[in-house]
């Protein structure tokens, strides 16, 4: 597999990495972290005990990482969480939709996880 075949197999944008980090083999590199990033199991720690700093900081790193990565709808989803838990901003996100846009990046970012690690298996 390829790396151009794991994006299009998470749904992810190539190309977009490819802008920011510049070569396959720094894409590789971060990619493969992904997995083992904390940041995932501390937004839906945080989300679950409604800590809205926890919240704001782990989504706002999401959107980061992700966006370094072209993991656009990752990134999305974490931009619309950060803006409605952004500090000094009103809250526009209630509890439910806190949790159906948590349960969505769950679901994503595992999903992910899995072609990443079918591509770290297959890897060219």
């Amino acid at each position: 597999m390829t790396l151009q075949e794991l994006y299009a197999a998470i749904d992810g944008d190539y190309e977009s990495a490819l802008r920011v980090l510049r070569i396959d083999k720094l894409i590789d590199k971060h990619i493969c972290r992904l997995p083992g990033n904390a940041i995932f199991n501390d937004l839906f720690e945080s989300a679950a005990q409604r800590d809205a700093v926890r919240v704001f900081e782990s989504s706002h790193a999401i959107k980061g990482v992700c966006g370094n990565l072209g993991l656009v709808k990752l990134s999305g989803l974490a931009s619309e969480i950060t803006e409605s838990f952004r500090p000094g901003n009103p809250r526009t996100m209630s509890d439910s939709e806190l949790d159906a846009k948590v349960a969505e990046v769950r679901e994503i970012f595992e999903r992910s996880v899995e072609g990443i690690r079918r591509y770290e298996s297959e890897k060219q």
